[in-house]
């Protein structure tokens, strides 16, 4: 009776156990929840306020609430929305660092903003430096002195959809796609969507380039974005330079420290930037939150994740692979970097930003115009080789990228060399390949037809533009 007594007691005190288990683990993911929130408004605020800035451009942290910091993952979203921020400038007024207070017992989550990288966020935990200790004005440059801090709060509306237009006709004449692009910036592609840029280009002959584009009000041509995704396709870019100057071949396998005595030596170029490396990832699309929003390095987060299937046959979208790609040509960045590869293309109002050391974020974190990704697409167009005449991609190198010999991902689009493939849609060419990002971004191009489309936005989670039926509209309006 008494052993009896005892199990039935230890039965009852297990659930309750668990459950106090259960409740300090849920403890630390409200908190991890409110770090991870703290850190990607710092991160968005910086990012978006520092880069305009950089080329020139009007934003402000009311516009960023609007646009960049709603719509976001509900998890964090609802926290976000309550955290107070403080924005410190340096002396000639630029975005020196963003603080957000999230904890009273820990330091508040920072961006640390730099005129020419971009921005970078700091671990969680660190303690801000003063502004004047790491963002001095450049020699020569002048600027109105620091004003202190500035602090703000949320609860903002979205603007309405009314919007600028730019190109090469007066407004007052009719062009062929402005019904195609109005509709871009309402519904009909997408119940819930936020198109804040459109820009089309159409190269009738290698000579010229017809151009249109519009942009939401407090966007235009030097107002940049934060890719995500689309960055993908830029590292697929930076890695084909590479290859052509000679320092890599997509055959390349990446014997990264530890990687060298397991089966991961055998996993090469080709198969990270196709999502084929065969690695686990814990969640589909590998989020990535501690790097993207906890400031941990591409070395903690990217490097360390096991092998699951032979390289090159299964599809499993990552962003570990893309920065595993980019880690396999780091060694070439002492004499060609990224902003080597913007130069080149005439990307002057693009910039990619680093973790808090000196890895590049490739794989989401580069920072664009509309304008500039148009000038991406046209050097596709051109087959690698810019509009000065140097060949910066191989001759091949946009076959390779459009073409599938990697497992396939099964979801209506092809994948190529990190470039989505426009390959069984009616109405569309099958040689449109499209560089495509979160929350809207996407960079088409049409080889066939000598077009690009550019569209940017800032969808919330849960809406979706449809990017087939609007590249299918846009090539149906141009004879």
């Amino acid at each position: 009776m008494i052993r009896t007594s005892l199990a039935a007691l230890a039965a009852l005190a297990l659930p309750a156990s668990l459950s106090a288990q259960s409740t300090t683990q849920d403890q630390f993911d409200v908190r991890y929840d409110r770090a991870l929130a703290a850190g990607y408004k710092a991160l968005f605020l910086c990012s978006a306020l520092a880069n305009a800035q950089r080329n020139g451009a009007e934003r402000t942290p009311e516009s960023v609430e609007q646009w960049e910091l709603t719509g976001v993952y509900p998890r964090i979203q609802p926290i976000m929305d309550e955290l107070e921020y403080t924005i410190l400038p340096d002396a000639a007024g630029r975005v020196a660092l963003v603080q957000v207070d999230w904890a009273d017992d820990m330091p508040p989550r920072f961006a640390e903003g730099s005129h020419d990288q971009g921005c970078r966020l700091a671990p969680i935990g660190l303690d801000a430096p003063m502004p004047e200790m790491r963002v001095p004005p450049r020699p020569g440059e002048e600027g109105p002195a620091g004003t202190g801090k500035v602090r703000k709060g949320g609860g903002l509306t979205i603007p309405v959809k009314e919007v600028e237009t730019h190109g090469g006709a007066t407004e007052s004449a009719p062009r062929p796609l402005d019904p195609v692009i109005d509709r871009a910036f309402g519904a009909d592609y997408g119940e819930g969507t936020r198109t804040t840029a459109v820009v089309v280009r159409h190269a009738e002959d290698r000579n010229g380039v017809l151009g249109q584009g519009r942009y939401a009000p407090g966007f235009g041509p030097d107002t940049p974005q934060r890719t995500w995704s689309v960055a993908k396709s830029i590292a697929a870019t930076l890695i084909g330079a590479a290859v052509q100057r000679g320092e890599a071949k997509v055959t390349d396998t990446l014997a990264y420290g530890d990687w060298r005595w397991d089966a991961r030596r055998s996993i090469t170029i080709d198969n990270l930037l196709r999502m084929a490396s065969g690695r686990y990832s814990d969640t589909p699309g590998n989020r990535t939150d501690p790097l993207y929003m906890g400031g941990a390095l591409v070395e903690e987060s990217a490097t360390g994740w096991p092998l699951l299937h032979p390289p090159g046959t299964v599809f499993r979208y990552a962003n570990n692979d893309t920065l595993m790609a980019v880690k396999a040509i780091e060694d070439t960045f002492d004499d060609y970097d990224p902003a080597d590869l913007f130069a080149d293309i005439g990307m002057t109002g693009t910039v990619a930003e680093t973790d808090w050391g000196t890895d590049y974020i490739l794989s989401s974190q580069v920072w664009a115009t509309a304008e500039d990704l148009a000038k991406l697409g046209q050097l596709y167009l051109d087959d690698g080789v810019t509009r000065d005449g140097k060949r910066l991609l191989p001759e091949n190198w946009r076959d390779y990228v459009s073409t599938p010999s990697g497992p396939q991902p099964g979801n209506g689009f092809g994948y190529g060399a990190s470039w989505w493939l426009f390959n069984v849609h009616q109405g569309i060419p099958a040689d449109t390949i499209a560089a495509m990002g979160n929350r809207g971004q996407f960079v088409v191009v049409v080889p066939s037809r000598d077009i690009v489309i550019v569209r940017r936005g800032e969808d919330p989670v849960g809406s979706r533009f449809d990017i087939v039926a609007f590249t299918r509209d846009v090539l149906a309006s141009i004879p």
